[in-house]
């Protein structure tokens, strides 16, 4: 029966929909963000190890957040341009290029490790080659979905999109690479690398998305155009202004104290700096799932929660140092994260105009890419002087504070149903 035949009939008929597997490219794409994010998971712990493993034990910090830095920056220049170009430009075609650099990327790092060199100068070359990539790329991929997918399937393939994405990104490639590094060294990993992001290139340019509408306008008129479009919408202008955040108080001290919590407060090997990254992506994939089976109410209010009680979390791993408590807070931390990561993504493209879908989510990579050097340096510059606990602490304690402002004061994105 079709919608038309009475109640019951449109409530049978419309709950197919909601499922985003049942459309067209969407699998391709989901398997491909999966091996993707993997890939890129893997290169989340490889990289700071070969670092770490080769500066002096007082500047580990600010060597670590320096690469971060130098693979950040490039993104946050070319982060609007890399939108613009993904409303103009096949995406398929753009995500073939982009992890194909990625992948070029890591085979030079295998070739770094089998020569065994112990200069880390290259590697702010080859963290930028991947940040100026990644402004094209992370566009490009999440503008797909509003062209894969009906419109009461979006947040079901956002929410199954970043559960792939971010668990195989924060949990099963940091696992992985921290096992591989720990048994059979990082060439072997960056080996490992090298196949996954050669892989999901070749699967992204099987995902064939209708091609963008002509904008009339040069590259330049449509960047200043998805400027004014956002600047008259408060819901999205106060969406991606929670994003610094994240950037600042929560990747940043996370990701540049993490290796050296692990040797230094934990008395743990090496394979623990991947797991606890794959605690916190063990969070962000139950919070994922949990979140297709909830009534979406009150998302707005909730990401604006998210941030408030991420920072109470990340205050009490930084006053930890038994590895089973921090492994436990890591997990409640990626639940707390998995809201904020679905949810603001998903109101992004219900309120979005099609026209303008992929620069607005190039305006919520920027805020990411700007946000995160701050918070790797920062991060770096008050490990090396005062530990790495006293950055988590005084992170967490800050992006509380600014997480209950959020709650209190940003009326437009509280009202988001």
């Amino acid at each position: 029966m079709g919608r038309e035949g009475g109640v019951h009939g449109a409530s049978t008929a419309e709950r197919p929909l909601r499922n985003p597997f049942l459309a067209r490219g969407y699998p391709r794409w989901w398997i491909a963000s999966l091996v993707a994010g993997t890939g890129l998971g893997i290169q989340s712990v490889t990289v700071p190890i070969f670092i770490r493993d080769r500066v002096d034990l007082d500047e580990r910090g600010l060597a670590i957040a320096s690469a971060l830095v130098a693979q950040t920056l490039p993104a946050a220049f070319l982060a609007l341009l890399g939108g613009t170009i993904a409303d103009r430009v096949p995406r398929h075609r753009i995500l073939l290029r982009t992890y194909g650099v990625a992948t070029l990327v890591s085979s030079v790092y295998v070739f770094l490790c089998g020569w065994d060199v112990r200069v880390i100068w290259p590697v702010y070359g080859l963290a930028a080659l991947v940040g100026s990539a990644g402004a094209f790329t992370n566009p490009a991929r999440q503008s797909m979905l509003p062209q894969l997918l009906q419109p009461a399937q979006i947040q079901n393939g956002v929410i199954f999109g970043t559960m792939g994405f971010m668990a195989s990104l924060q949990f099963l490639g940091p696992s992985v690479g921290g096992l591989v590094t720990d048994a059979s060294g990082l060439a072997a990993a960056f080996s490992l690398e090298v196949v996954l992001l050669a892989l999901a290139a070749l699967l992204f340019f099987g995902v064939r998305t209708p091609l963008p509408e002509p904008t009339g306008g040069n590259i330049r008129a449509d960047l200043l155009a998805g400027l004014r479009y956002v600047a008259g919408e408060p819901a999205l202008r106060g969406l991606l202004g929670m994003g610094p955040v994240i950037g600042v108080l929560f990747i940043g001290p996370f990701a540049v104290t993490v290796p050296i919590m692990v040797p230094d407060v934990f008395d743990a090997s090496d394979r623990w700096v991947g797991l606890l990254w794959g605690c916190f992506g063990l969070g962000v994939l139950a919070g994922s799932i949990a979140l297709t089976l909830l009534p979406a109410t009150h998302r707005g209010l909730a990401a604006c929660l998210s941030i408030l009680s991420g920072g109470l979390v990340l205050l009490l791993y930084g006053l930890s140092e038994l590895l089973w408590v921090s492994s436990a807070l890591l997990v409640v931390w990626g639940l707390g994260a998995s809201v904020f990561m679905n949810y603001v993504v998903v109101l992004l493209q219900e309120n979005t105009d099609p026209r303008m879908m992929g620069r607005v989510m190039s305006m919520y990579s920027l805020v990411f890419f700007a946000s995160m050097p701050v918070g790797y340096a920062q991060a770096g510059f008050v490990t090396d002087a005062f530990g790495p606990q006293a950055t988590l602490v005084s992170s967490g304690l800050l992006s509380a504070c600014i997480g209950l402002g959020c709650v209190l004061l940003l009326r437009p994105v509280r009202a988001l149903r």
